[in-house]
Parts: C-alpha cells; sequence; structure tokens
C-alpha cells in the first residue's frame, strides 16, 4: 500500500475562482458616457454663421433645458451658440437701423447681375461695336452704340440651343443658318431694302461658356467688307405700315415656295420632285393673289395691285399645268412662263406706290439675299 507524499511547506493550494474570461475586465462595466445635445450644436452652428440669430438664440435656451433635465453634455456648445446669436442680433439690428442691410443687398445684385459690355446684354434691336471692328472670332466685350451712329452690327434677335451636350461648332453653325435667316426674314421683312453688302453673322456659346450654361445663339447683320453700317436695318411691323406689311407679308408666301426648289433641277432625274415643287409655287401664288386682293389699299396702290395680281393669277395656271406635265419639254415650257410672269421688275410700280424699296436685291455671288451666313462668333466669359 503506497502513501501519497506529505504536503509541501505551504500545504495545499486553496481553490479560488475562476479567472475572467480574457479580454473582459472584472468586475461590472463603467456607465456609457453621455451623448452630446443636438439642439446645442445646431446652436452653435447657427451662431458662428450669423444665419438666422435668432433662431440660433431659441435653440440655445432649449438646448441648456434638455441638458439640465437629461444629463447630455454640450452644455458649453449651447452658451457659445446663445452668445454668439445674441451678437448676430445685435449687428442685425444696427443693420436695419442704419440701412447698411439694403445697401449690401443692392451692391450683391449688381455685382451678380452686372454684365454690361458683354454680348450677353444684347437684345433685337441693339446696334453694337466689337474689339477691333471684327464681327468674327471669340467676342467676349461689345460697345453698345446708338443705331444712327456708326456701327458694326446690328441684332435682329436671338434664340436658345436646346439639350445640355456641345454641339460642337458645325453642329451650332448649322442651327445658326437656319435659325437666323428665319429670324432675320421678320426682322427685315423686305430683303430689297438690304445692301448687297449686308449678310447675317451670329455670336454664339463657346465650349467655355456652355459649361457655365450659356445656350444662346444671337444673330445680327454687318457688312461683308468690314465697314461700318450707319442707320438700323430693321423693317418689320414696328417700323412699316400696315399696307407695308400686308404687301411683304403676301410677297414672302411666293419667296418661301420658290426657295423649296429641288438642288437638282433635272426634270429627267426626278420628275415627281420638280412636279411637286411646281405644285407647291402654285399653291403660294394662289395665296399671294387671294391676300392681295382681300386688302383694303390705299388709292395710290389699288391700280398697281390690281394688275400685279392679274399676272400672279396667270403664272398660277402656268406653274399648275407644269406640275400636271408629263416630260421634261412640257415641264421646262410652263416654268419659263411661268418665271416670266413673277419677274420681280414687276412689282416695283406696286412697291413704289407702297413706300417701298424698288431695286431688287443682286442675288449673285457675296449678296445679301439669300448668301451664306459670315463665320459664326463664339463667345467667351
Amino acid at each position: 500500500m503506497s502513501t501519497p507524499p506529505p504536503p509541501g511547506p505551504h500545504g495545499p493550494y486553496p481553490q479560488g475562482s475562476p479567472a475572467a474570461p480574457w479580454g473582459h475586465p472584472y468586475g461590472p462595466p463603467p456607465p456609457p458616457e453621455a451623448p452630446v445635445n443636438g439642439v446645442a450644436i445646431a446652436a452653435l452652428v447657427l451662431g458662428i454663421l450669423c444665419f438666422l440669430p435668432a433662431v440660433g438664440l431659441v435653440l440655445g435656451i432649449i438646448a441648456l433645458r434638455q441638458i439640465g433635465r437629461r444629463g447630455e453634455r454640450g452644455r458649453g456648445l449651447a452658451v457659445a451658440g446663445s452668445v454668439l446669436s445674441g451678437v448676430g442680433i445685435g449687428l442685425w439690428a444696427i443693420a436695419l437701423a442704419t440701412g447698411g442691410a439694403a445697401d449690401f443687398w443692392e451692391g450683391f445684385r449688381e455685382a451678380a447681375g452686372d454684365r454690361s459690355g458683354t454680348p450677353f446684354t444684347l437684345s433685337k434691336g441693339d446696334c453694337y461695336n466689337s474689339p477691333g471692328g471684327s464681327v468674327e472670332g471669340e467676342i467676349d466685350e461689345v460697345d453698345e452704340v446708338p443705331c444712327d451712329s456708326p456701327h458694326d452690327a446690328e441684332v435682329v434677335g436671338s434664340f436658345r440651343i436646346p439639350g445640355r451636350t456641345y454641339p460642337g461648332d458645325d453642329g451650332i453653325a448649322e442651327l445658326a443658318d437656319d435659325r437666323c435667316y428665319r429670324i432675320a426674314e421678320t426682322y427685315a421683312m423686305d430683303s430689297w431694302a438690304l445692301p448687297d453688302e449686308v449678310d447675317l453673322y451670329y455670336l454664339t456659346p463657346s465650349p467655355a461658356s456652355w459649361r457655365l450654361g450659356d445656350r444662346e445663339v444671337t444673330c445680327g447683320f454687318a457688312r461683308t467688307d468690314a465697314e461700318p453700317l450707319t442707320g438700323s436695318l430693321r423693317a418689320d411691323e414696328t417700323v412699316l405700315d400696315e399696307h407695308q406689311v400686308a404687301y411683304l407679308r403676301a410677297e414672302a408666301v411666293q419667296y418661301a415656295a420658290l426657295d423649296e426648289m429641288p438642288e437638282d433641277d433635272d426634270f429627267d432625274e426626278d420628275p415627281a420632285a420638280q412636279r411637286a415643287w411646281a405644285d407647291r409655287v402654285a399653291d403660294a401664288l394662289a395665296e399671294q393673289s387671294e391676300t392681295l386682293s382681300g386688302h383694303d389699299w390705299p388709292a395710290a396702290a389699288d391700280g398697281p395691285v390690281a394688275a400685279l395680281v392679274a399676272d400672279l393669277e396667270k403664272a398660277r395656271k402656268e406653274w399648275g399645268r407644269a406640275a400636271s406635265a408629263e416630260d421634261a419639254d412640257t415641264f421646262y415650257g410652263h416654268e419659263d412662263n411661268g418665271w416670266q410672269l413673277i419677274d420681280p421688275e414687276d412689282t416695283v410700280t406696286v412697291r413704289e406706290a407702297l413706300g417701298l424699296a424698288t431695286t431688287p436685291p443682286d442675288t449673285g455671288e457675296g449678296g445679301g439675299d439669300g448668301g451664306d451666313a459670315g463665320g459664326g462668333s463664339g463667345i467667351e466669359v
């Protein structure tokens, strides 16, 4: 029988309580830290910004009450916000009493909206000079001047480009070529009154100004020989009398139809297109005749208008026959007769009686009627 060894000098080790798991402190955890009062933070922000100081002061007082009741932190924030808001209220009171606030706001508005001397300020009917006298290239400054003094260009109107993506120089030029000519036709209704050296130019957004929100194209008249203009070229309802406007509107119907002539004028290549165009011209002449016949003209214009209407009716029949032609010879025969019956020279008597220009425009190269537009000018802002 074996006997256990004698105990050591210290005797057996007593069994104590087990060790606490790793990572957990001995005893109960401390209470969580009190949160910062959110209203106190808002009061401080409003106080610092001096924005709505009365609200900041009220929020500071509310925050102090909530902190005392809930035991939250942020008393210093609430006090600072209240003090700063109180100072802000005092400053606002002084500004209102002395008129300083009104002066500040007026100055801010003027600074934000002042674009004087830039293309953005130009409106329909304005005349202006550009740096160096050129209306091409990039223009960021203009000098608006009275139209009865020498000037580089005259604004006929404007339009906005839709969309958010920059169309590129070619895309903008294509839009301007189309829209600016249509705008110009309503601004200068009598193309006969335009000097041969005058053509259309336009101010367009540059890539830089597009990024800043510029979408406007400004259309204007300028001389192709770089000489200044003198006097306004405007000839619309604001300048002309009712008889002149009535005549020019009727004439514009004919011009619009003639301008739709097919690019390929060979009847044999596309007889359907040629006949369709002749039919549109016949309809336009009928509308022109009806408009002229229905207007109450002054005595001096009655006879010339009646004679013109008679020629238009003959021309309408010729163009109608061309529209139903089966072969090229028949088509061209009636077309030639139709052209002769609407010779612009035959309208001079009517125009003279109405006080309109009596010299037909030069339709050759470089003329002011129907020539290509000048180069568009980008605007830098």
